[in-house]
């Protein structure tokens, strides 16, 4: 699926796609050669990468901050977040606006794969492994799809955490330059 700068996606209205609805959309994107998918209830948008503000003592995994109409928005690295180190970005990687809750952010993606329809009992748990290879944490379920499994995720844990939090607590100042 090509990926368009700045398409904003078609949503399915909250009432139609409540508890009683057997089904869900996700938009699944891939890092690396993994895929990976999001509720589309909690997509804003999907932007090509735009060059980011860096913000002092952030993890590797935040990348700084853009201006998105008028919204200063934190964009987190996913491959840096699930350990596979920073992304060299290209004009071809994209950013993922999501809706956590009352705020707004970016996760900088390789490109974006599809939107499926997914029914409910479809959507397998994650394994039970204890052997600390996989953060269970970040995932809601496991799915097939034409031969390829996806991992859900769930944005709410994605971005629990302390410097998220650092990020949530504190308004976005970006320093002006100083003047010559």
């Amino acid at each position: 699926m090509a990926t368009v700068p700045s398409a904003a996606l078609p949503a399915v209205p909250r009432d139609q796609a409540g508890p009683a609805s057997a089904e869900e959309q996700y938009v699944t994107f891939t890092v690396g050669t993994e895929e990976y998918g999001v509720n589309i209830l909690s997509v804003r948008e999907i932007r090509g990468w735009t060059p980011e503000t860096k913000l002092p003592n952030m993890p590797d995994y935040v990348r700084g901050v853009v201006n998105l109409r008028g919204i200063i928005i934190p964009i987190f690295d996913l491959r840096a977040r699930f350990g596979g180190g920073q992304t060299e970005v290209t004009k071809r990687h994209v950013v993922v606006v999501l809706q956590v809750g009352e705020r707004t952010r970016g996760i900088l993606v390789d490109a974006i794969s599809d939107i499926l329809t997914v029914a409910h009992d479809a959507v397998k748990p994650p394994p039970d492994i204890d052997s600390g290879l996989i953060d269970q944490q970040y995932l809601s379920g496991l799915v097939t799809a034409e031969n390829r499994m996806v991992t859900l995720l769930d944005v709410t844990r994605l971005f629990a955490g302390d410097a998220v939090e650092v990020l949530a607590s504190h308004p976005i100042q970006i320093p002006h330059q100083a003047q010559a």
